[in-house]
């Protein structure tokens, strides 16, 4: 990602992202629970904090700066974007494109357990 791209994309409300989770989750027969699941377990977000940050048009740089990243999170691979999810070297765009990842295994219908690599 380019740093112009980068920055646009830190300084981005995640509130105006999060809806396109949930559609591109619904075209595919799974639901906002689902979503909100993912969510919750990779940022240690609950419904409450999830809340907050979209009432308060958090950015993403915040949003991921105060999340609690799962430590099973190291366990994401996979290309998305066309990049290999694994290989980014900085955080912040490693831990963005972890959820990207999570909600695209998401849509194409792959068990929660095994999204939540549990």
């Amino acid at each position: 990602m380019h740093d112009k791209n980068k920055e646009r994309v830190y300084k981005m409300a995640f509130a105006g992202v999060y809806p396109h989770y949930i559609t591109k989750a619904e075209n595919k027969g799974r639901t906002k629970t689902e979503v909100n699941e993912i969510i919750f377990w990779l940022t240690g977000y609950d419904e409450k904090t999830l809340q907050k940050h979209l009432d308060n048009k958090t950015n993403f740089e915040d949003f991921f700066n105060q999340a609690n990243i799962n430590p099973n999170a190291s366990k994401i691979t996979g290309v998305i974007c066309g990049y290999r999810v694994e290989e980014i070297e900085e955080k912040l765009t490693r831990e963005i494109r972890y959820l990207d990842k999570l909600i695209d295994e998401l849509a194409k219908g792959k068990a929660m357990e095994k999204i939540l690599r549990k």
